[in-house]
């Protein structure tokens, strides 16, 4: 009970700080409002983060949740590919309505400097989990290329993902994330098809 409870406490502040961050700008965000936004302490936000720039890389687990969500809603009877193609399309849109791209360059540019965790690349995140799970279930249903292993089609499709993300910002989000992607998508798939 206590490790749900400090996941709760953790997944509060990311998200208190995400959604202040959003409506406020990063820099004009203070960890006193993150902590007063998210109904826990100075201690507990200090627990978790070494400062305020460690929230940089949370935003990993923001998507994280809205995968946990998706999974409650995602019909059973798509197609591995459907599923793949729902995720992303939801996670996008997400992204476009509620990250700026500002904190979405931040947080990309994070990961690359960081001599911490790389939360991106986290295989315990639902993010991989999820992807794994539906991979799996598209090459027992004969939907994936032989030649390539449940690993390479996982990873491929991560990186894929986070090409995407990061092509938006630094065209500054000219163009829609999720639009983009409902065109690019399907034909990046199409390579990792029988």
């Amino acid at each position: 009970m206590k490790k749900k409870n400090s996941k709760n406490t953790k997944g509060k502040i990311v998200s208190a700080a995400w959604q202040l961050f959003y409506r406020q700008g990063y820099d004009d965000t203070t960890i006193e409002e993150i902590v007063e936004a998210s109904g826990t302490s100075k201690g507990s936000f200090y627990h978790y983060f070494e400062g305020k720039d460690a929230l940089l890389s949370s935003l990993s687990y923001l998507f994280d949740e809205k995968y946990d969500e998706l999974m409650e809603v995602m019909d059973p009877s798509l197609t591995p590919i459907d599923k793949l193609i729902f995720l992303n399309q939801e996670l996008f849109l997400m992204i476009e309505n509620t990250v700026s791209i500002d904190l979405l360059s931040q947080m990309l540019s994070s990961q690359l400097i960081t001599s911490g965790e790389r939360h991106l690349l986290d295989n315990n995140r639902t993010y991989y989990k999820l992807l794994r799970q539906i991979t799996i279930d598209g090459k027992e249903q004969g939907y994936f290329r032989e030649d390539l292993s449940i690993n390479d089609i996982t990873k491929a499709y991560a990186m894929f993902e986070r090409g995407l993300m990061y092509d938006w910002c630094i065209g500054s989000g000219n163009y829609s994330l999720c639009q983009y992607s409902a065109t690019m998508l399907p034909l990046f798939l199409k390579g990792l098809c029988r």
